[in-house]
Order: structure tokens, then C-alpha cells, then sequence
């Protein structure tokens, strides 16, 4: 109770503070004023309906209070900076008092701003960037693989099948061996997947040796026994605390989620195996990073962070967690952490990227 109760104390702290801005600054009557207020309250409460009503109502309904809902949430995120910063000019220049009360100068001058900030931020996600990295095992290898690695699809109501398809596009210009996916391939709800029947986009990727991926906190989210079956249907070889050896080569191993309990320890899933073949592990969120180092494995792959996707949400993902993005390394074990090929919510990249990793996985010649 306590963990839902301090973020809505905090979001209608903000509302309050966004509320009392644009009572301030608009230069409407009272009535037309609260009307504002009160949509821009009414907004964040669509995202309650969207998650409510995603199994009952009609899915472009849904789709549509969810897209508007997520985005509307980062919109005033930008609010509240741009106030913030508006409190700080108006103390240190007494001048400027007059644009920001009662004045459409103020007014436009904020909307442009914030509109420049998200189309900015709308061109980012969908400038899709591709990672280069080469990991170097030190095992015996008779060749180089190459990999495609890749997290947080979101596949569902804000991201459908042609935004897939163009993904699957760029995936199979790498050419690559195998394809591993480090969890959240659904977003919320296996309705809009399977009525888009976006299987068949998955089931396009060319990758000789498969199609791998563990599951993440939204699948689970989904449910595991649908989301399993839309992986089965895609091609998708899903990891549940398993492991494969692939080309009889390397492995690949897939830890359940943490949303699950009840899931393996790293060093139990991968107990047993070969240590000569070079291992790899799909682990949705990157926590207890050294589990992997001590359990012997060569590189994992996660994702989740999404590195906070928006400023200033970057900042605080670089606090929480030992490595929020990008390349990291302890001992003989390379991580790469991805921010994400696709986002939650609205479709904003701001100090954050939308990308694909291609991984060259190297070793020594026997």
C-alpha cells in the first residue's frame, strides 16, 4: 500500500504545482482555466482506464487512451522542468514576471519550446543505432559468430507490426549467425500482437543457428503462458532458466525474470556445462551483475533500463544500477546492458538511444 501511496503523492504534488503554473499563466477566465487544469489532471487517470479495461474494451480504444495516456505522463515530466526553470528566471530576472502571468507570449513561448523538445526526442526513437562490439572469450572458437543482440521491444499498442517490420529489416542487413533478445519482447497485452499477428514479422528474422530470448518483467506482465505461446508461434526459442548449445559451439542460457521468485540462481541454470564453450546469458534486468562473473559466464546481455529513456530519468537509472547502459566488464565477463530497440509509452528518446547490438563473439583458434 505504502509503495502505491508515495508515487500518487508525489505525482498530485506535481499536478498541484503544474495546476497552480497554468492557473497563473493562462490568459483565460476562470472557468476556461479550470477546464485546462482539469484535462490535464483527467490525462493521467486514462492510463488507469488503458490498464483496466486493455481485455474488455475495443483494442483501438485501447491502443489510443494508452498512447495518449504514456505520452501525456513525459509531457508533464517537460512541464514541470519548464516551470522549474521559469520560478528560477523570474527570481533572478524581476523583468520577465509579466510574460509568465496572464500573457499568451508566455504561454506560446513555453508550448514551443516543449514542442520542439518532442519532436527533437520523436526523431531520436525512431533513429534506430547500431552498437558495435566484439567479445573476446579467450575459449577455443573454430570461427567468429556474429550476433545481433537486442532488449524491450514492447511489442503491442503504441509499437504494431509495421514498426516490425522495418526492426526485422535492419536485423537481417547484419546477417547474422543468431539473434539473442533480452526480455520484454510484449509490452502489456498479448491482444494487439496476435491480432496484428506480428509472429509472422518475427518469424522473418534470418538467423541460421535461431532465434533466442529470456523472458522480462512485461511478458510476464502479459502473462507467461500466452507470451510463451506468441514466442513458440514466432520462432523464438524462449529460455526459462535453460540453456542450449548452439552449432555446438557456445551456449546460450535465458534466466526467468526477476519478477519470479522463484527463478534459478545463475550458477545452478549453468551447473554442469562444459566450461571450454564460451557462454552466454540473457537476464532481463541488470542486477547482482558479479552472480555471472563467479558463475563462469563469458558475456550476458540485458536490458531494461532503458536508460531512463528521457532526461532527467537518465540520471537517476546512472545511480541505481552498477552498469544502467552500454558496455561494462568484470573480470573475463563482458555485459552489455541495451537500452532498447523499442521504449514504454510515448515515443521519446531524450539523452537516451533506441538501439541494436551487433556482437562479434570471438575466441582462440584450437
Amino acid at each position: 500500500m505504502i509503495r502505491l501511496l508515495i508515487p500518487l503523492l508525489i505525482v498530485l504534488a506535481l499536478m498541484a504545482y503544474i495546476g497552480w503554473h497554468l492557473w497563473q499563466m493562462l490568459p483565460l477566465s476562470q472557468g476556461w482555466r479550470a477546464t485546462v487544469i482539469a484535462v490535464c489532471i483527467g490525462m493521467v487517470f486514462l492510463m488507469v482506464a488503458s490498464i483496466f479495461g486493455r481485455n474488455h474494451l475495443s483494442e483501438t480504444l485501447i491502443g489510443s487512451i494508452y498512447y495518449i495516456s504514456t505520452a501525456w505522463l513525459f509531457i508533464l515530466l517537460y512541464m514541470v522542468l519548464a516551470f522549474v526553470v521559469i520560478d528560477v528566471v523570474r527570481a533572478v530576472v524581476p523583468a520577465v514576471r509579466p510574460w509568465f502571468v496572464h500573457h499568451w507570449g508566455g504561454v506560446i513561448g513555453v508550448a514551443a519550446v516543449l514542442l520542439l523538445v518532442f519532436a527533437y526526442g520523436n526523431w531520436r526513437y525512431h533513429h534506430k543505432v547500431c552498437t558495435e562490439l566484439t567479445v573476446e572469450t579467450g575459449k577455443p572458437l573454430l570461427r567468429d559468430y556474429r550476433l545481433v543482440a537486442l532488449s524491450d521491444l514492447h511489442l503491442g499498442y503504441t509499437i504494431g507490426r509495421k514498426e516490425l517490420a522495418r526492426w526485422v529489416d535492419l536485423i537481417n542487413k547484419e546477417k547474422p549467425d543468431a539473434v539473442v533478445i533480452a526480455g520484454d519482447i510484449i509490452d502489456n497485452s498479448v491482444r494487439p500482437v496476435l491480432r496484428q499477428a506480428m509472429q509472422e514479422e518475427l518469424r522473418r528474422l534470418k538467423a541460421p543457428l535461431g532465434v533466442y530470448a529470456c523472458f522480462g518483467n512485461h511478458d510476464h506482465l502479459a502473462g507467461t503462458g500466452q507470451s510463451g505461446d506468441f514466442f513458440h508461434q514466432a520462432g523464438i526459442r524462449l529460455l526459462r532458466d535453460e540453456v542450449v548449445l548452439v552449432d555446438s559451439a557456445f551456449y546460450v542460457a535465458g534466466r526467468d525474470d526477476r519478477t519470479n521468485n522463484h527463478r534459478k540462481p545463475t550458477a545452478k541454470i549453468l551447473s554442469n556445462l562444459d566450461l571450454r564453450h564460451p557462454i552466454i546469458l540473457l537476464d532481463h534486468q541488470p542486477y547482482h551483475l558479479k552472480e555471472s562473473e563467479r558463475a563462469g559466464v563469458d558475456f550476458q546481455l540485458s536490458g531494461h533500463t532503458h536508460r531512463g529513456q528521457v532526461f532527467p530519468i537518465n540520471i537517476i537509472t546512472d545511480v541505481i544500477y552498477e552498469c544502467s547502459h552500454g558496455y561494462h566488464r568484470l573480470g573475463r565477463t563482458h555485459y552489455y546492458v541495451s537500452e532498447g530497440i523499442g521504449l514504454w509509452g510515448g515515443k521519446f528518446r531524450i539523452g537516451s538511444k533506441s538501439e541494436y547490438t551487433v556482437v562479434t563473439l570471438k575466441g582462440t583458434r584450437p
